[in-house]
């Protein structure tokens, strides 16, 4: 293939595939040196824009939102991150805080040339180069430390209008970011994997390549599990697929392969390994160097495990994380630096600002945590997503007809946190510190419309379902039988087990509730494990859950305890116990 020129944008895109995502990579010849909810849900188009042989068609009257898992943070769950202070200030090659300056001691230093900003610096990619990975650090060929930061598509079969060259500069250019995720469903209406028209979709991929390497921006090609659950499930198109794509962007600096976006529905890390160990052999047959992000289980969380049990035999591997602000804080972040204090190099390929449904309050001030503790250890993020779907993740009101482009008046709340986070300016530059971005929590519309529930839904939401001890934001919901809010765990006299109802929507007729359990041990004794079990009015569906082990059966739930939460002192509790599931009428 053709060697192509130097990138000039210094921006990371990643693509994905319904699945996973990838980074840019300038053209050399192969063999050169080169080096991650929420619980959040993705909603999948069941009709959304098709990509058939006379083309895609994205109109907006084609789109049918289907639910998708929950957790780990897809809302897609779905976001690429993106960060705070060290975003590349153009051509100028000058360091971009808060207020424009450098970052001194704990900025990222940020130029055209990438110049490192103090020793304790991390380089914020500018012209893309060769990426490697030393230790739990994505770094340079000199091995400075490189931090990623910029936003995913959301399902390329239904918004593929977003890829395109205007909007690409726009995100290098104006919003400093400097990596894009392509997400390419596997699954869902539309999948690579399920009916969807494999050689269109390969050919957007590309194109979203190349528009990212034209202005200078890292790309991660994004094999976008979800609803499959198991990577296995489609092992072998896997690697069909990333043979294409290896031998196609082998020459390039500013290409990344994520190749499973987020393992779940119980699917063990033993699994996710045994699938990486086939699919990356694939890709390094073509490309020596290119990094290759792999999914952990549950949504992408499960870092901890990973770093027990690391690929070996491979270099420049990192391990995804997802989260989303308002579902996943102290816990998951605990887990995440473990894990990166224990060598593991993380890389979290999506997030978002609000709950994991995709959906409900924004939540700035865990927001900000997260941004804090990523930019400490200088972990790359892509924020979740850039569409106009009717759902707090997109960076988009849903009545922003624009392609490319965007004002300040095009942008959602967690559009505007996004930009003003990256330190972006020009025509959709940062919201102002007295206007709604000032705020911690955020109505969880996500475009603008007071009126609208989440998920885009009139406000006349579903009837809360019955759940046991539950607080309704809404109507409060009937006591079910065989329990009393609050009332004692009926596995064990010394548990109580208090719930909340978060938030609720409807999608495609059906409804969708996500809860929040505390579990109390109010006996005399320590315990080492704990399980409780919920009763519904009607059978339930398990979506998405976190920090708890998940088994359903009917209109019947039963959680038990992780390793990390399972001991409860007297009077001790385990926290932020969180699951979404659908539940019929």
């Amino acid at each position: 293939m053709t060697i192509r020129k130097m990138i000039m944008c210094g921006s990371v895109l990643l693509i994905g595939i319904f699945c996973a995502a990838g980074c840019g990579r300038v053209q050399t010849p192969a063999g050169g040196g080169s080096p991650a909810q929420d619980s959040v849900t993705e909603e999948q188009e069941a009709s959304g824009a098709e990509i058939g042989d006379a083309g895609m068609e994205a109109g907006e009257a084609e789109r049918e939102e289907a639910g998708i898992g929950a957790d780990g943070a897809e809302n897609g769950e779905p976001g690429a991150g993106i960060g705070a202070d060290g975003a590349e200030n153009g051509e100028s090659g000058a360091g971009i805080g808060a207020d424009g300056a450098e970052d001194g001691e704990s900025g990222a230093g940020i130029g055209a040339d990438g110049a490192e900003n103090g020793e304790a610096g991390t380089r914020t990619a500018g012209t893309p180069c060769p990426l490697s990975v030393s230790g739990a650090r994505l770094t340079d060929q000199d091995g400075n430390p490189v931090q990623l930061r910029g936003i995913s598509t959301h399902g390329l079969a239904w918004y593929p209008e977003y890829v395109n060259a205007e909007c690409f500069r726009q995100l290098k250019e104006e919003w400093a970011a400097n990596v894009v995720r392509l997400a390419m469903y596997t699954a869902e209406s539309g999948g690579y994997c399920t009916g969807g028209n494999q050689e269109d979709l390969k050919a957007l991929v590309k194109e979203g390549v190349e528009y990212a390497t034209d202005c200078g921006l890292y790309v991660i090609i994004d094999w976008h599990i979800l609803s499959d659950g198991n990577p296995n499930t489609y092992l072998d198109q896997a690697k069909e697929f990333f043979r294409e794509m290896s031998g196609e962007y082998a020459e390039y600096e500013n290409v990344l392969y994520e190749i499973c976006n987020e393992p779940n529905g119980g699917v063990s890390w033993n699994d996710i390994k045994a699938y990486a160990e086939q699919v990356i052999p694939v890709i390094r047959e073509q490309d020596a160097d290119g990094v290759i992000l792999v999914g952990t289980p549950n949504w992408s969380q499960y870092v901890d495990q990973a770093a027990a049990d690391p690929i070996t035999g491979y270099d420049n591997i990192m391990y995804t994380l997802h989260f989303y602000a308002a579902t996943h804080t102290d816990s998951l972040r605990d887990t995440m630096v473990k894990a990166v204090e224990a060598g593991l190099p993380v890389f979290v390929s999506e997030y978002g600002i609000c709950d994991a449904s995709g959906n409900g309050a924004i939540d700035r001030t865990q927001a900000d945590k997260w941004m804090e503790v990523m930019d400490e250890y200088g972990i790359s993020y892509v924020a979740w997503n850039l569409s106009n779907k009717s759902e707090t993740s997109a960076i988009l009101k849903n009545s922003c007809g624009k392609t490319s482009g965007f004002n300040r008046e095009d942008l959602s709340d967690s559009g505007a946190w996004l930009v003003e986070t990256l330190g972006g300016s020009g025509n959709a530059g940062g919201a102002s510190a007295d206007g709604p971005m000032g705020d911690t929590h955020l109505p969880g519309t996500g475009n603008g419309a007071d009126t609208k529930a989440p998920g885009g839904d009139s406000a006349d939401k579903p009837a809360s379902p019955a759940v046991p001890g539950t607080e309704s934001v809404q109507n409060p919901p009937k006591k079910p039988a065989g329990t009393e809010p609050g009332g004692k765990s009926p596995e064990s006299d010394q548990l109580s087990v208090q719930t909340k109802l978060i938030n609720s929507w409807e999608q495609n007729q059906e409804s969708y509730y996500q809860y929040e359990a505390t579990v109390t041990n109010s006996g005399d004794t320590a315990l080492d494990s704990w399980k409780i079990i919920l009763t519904f009015e009607g059978d339930i569906t398990l979506e998405n859950g976190w920090n708890g082990n998940y088994q359903t059966e009917g209109n019947t739930l039963t959680i038990t305890n992780m390793d990390y939460n399972g001991y409860l002192d007297t009077g001790g509790s385990a926290e932020n116990i969180g699951f979404i599931l659908k539940i019929a009428p």
